[in-house]
């Protein structure tokens, strides 16, 4: 074997070890790539179940004091529901007082998280946000949608604290569809799989 020929086989043996480190480097590279992107994705699940756990354990600890609280609101807002017509100035300035009253507690509801559910006329009962205690046929609304709330609920840190309770359309109601909850409520935004429940009636007493 000539010089040549030896200088080459030495060549191409160089170049087959420099060809096999160059395609462990790669492997080891989407190795290394991988476990990067697999630790990214535990350190994003871990951070959101850590905030998911803080919001489960300040919901819980503020839920029966908010729930004790939701007895004020009522109160005051039955105070000013339909007040006499009354001449004296003294009572006027009463009821604002008891206005403005409501106004900061349903604030520091909303700033707390703790948000009120009230849904118009007109929207599809949601079984997860709403308690029927009643059905009357209405020529207003369609089958299956609100036509009254009696009572506003609340929903604190998407833990339902109490459902509104309503009024709901039986069959044979001659008015409009019920509107869509997610655009007709604010409050209300459930996914798809929820949504196909939706149709139910929740008679919880």
């Amino acid at each position: 074997m000539s010089d040549d020929d030896t200088a080459t086989e030495e060549l191409n043996a160089v170049a087959d070890a420099a060809l096999d480190h160059m395609e462990a480097l790669a492997a080891e590279n989407a190795s290394l790539k991988e476990q990067v992107l697999r630790f990214a994705a535990d350190a994003e699940n871990t951070k959101r179940r850590a905030e998911r756990e803080a919001n489960d354990a300040r919901a819980y600890a503020i839920q029966k004091f908010a729930r004790d609280l939701l007895t004020v609101a009522d109160t005051l807002g039955r105070a000013l529901t339909a007040p006499p017509a009354i001449d004296d100035p003294a009572v006027k300035n009463f009821l604002i007082g008891v206005e403005m009253t409501e106004k900061a507690l349903l604030s520091a509801f909303e700033t707390n998280g703790l948000k009120r559910i009230d849904p118009v006329k007109g929207t599809k009962f949601d079984p997860h946000q709403h308690q029927a205690m009643m059905e009357q046929v209405s020529d207003e609304v369609g089958a299956g949608a609100v036509i009254q709330t009696l009572q506003p609920g609340y929903d604190l840190l998407g833990r339902l604290v109490r459902p509104a309770m309503v009024v709901v359309a039986a069959k044979g109601s001659t008015g409009e569809l019920a509107a869509d909850p997610q655009g007709s409520n604010p409050y209300i935004a459930h996914d798809e799989a929820e949504a196909e429940t939706g149709g139910a009636f929740d008679t919880r007493a």
